[in-house]
């Protein structure tokens, strides 16, 4: 079966200051997560979308209202993984209409890894530096 992965981008069209502010490559992906935080006292659950991702960073288009500054939980649903990855630390670093961009708090072991080999498949050889 072929596959298709879309090349990384270091930047996608946002807005200037979230493509000023961004340090890695950015994998342009579709996968499904669902957020969770708190906003004034009650908590938010939100269904979204991951629109791009890094080992730093998510870009979601969600249905929920975040601000910036928030404390956001995600739980990503990885292709080829059976259980989401479930991401405890993350804070809304922008917000423009429904899409969001959040910076990853630090991950744990199991998780820095099962995200660094789902980006490490989603980039072409030659892309890696490597020419394999």
């Amino acid at each position: 079966m072929l596959t298709h992965n879309a090349a990384p981008v270091t930047a996608v069209a946002e807005g200037p200051r979230q493509s000023e502010r961004r340090h890695g490559v950015r994998t342009p992906t579709i996968l499904s997560l669902l957020y969770s935080g708190m906003d004034s006292g009650q908590m938010l659950m939100g269904d979204g979308v991951v629109t791009n991702l890094s080992s730093s960073g998510i870009g979601i288009s969600g249905d929920r209202s975040v601000t910036p500054g928030m404390e956001v939980a995600l739980f990503v649903d990885l292709t080829g993984v059976e259980e989401p990855l479930c991401i405890a630390q993350s804070r809304v670093s922008w917000v423009e209409g429904c899409r969001f961009g959040v910076e990853l708090g630090t991950l744990k072991l199991e998780e820095k890894n099962h995200l660094g080999f789902f980006l490490w498949d989603r980039v072409t050889p030659s892309d890696r530096g490597c020419g394999i």
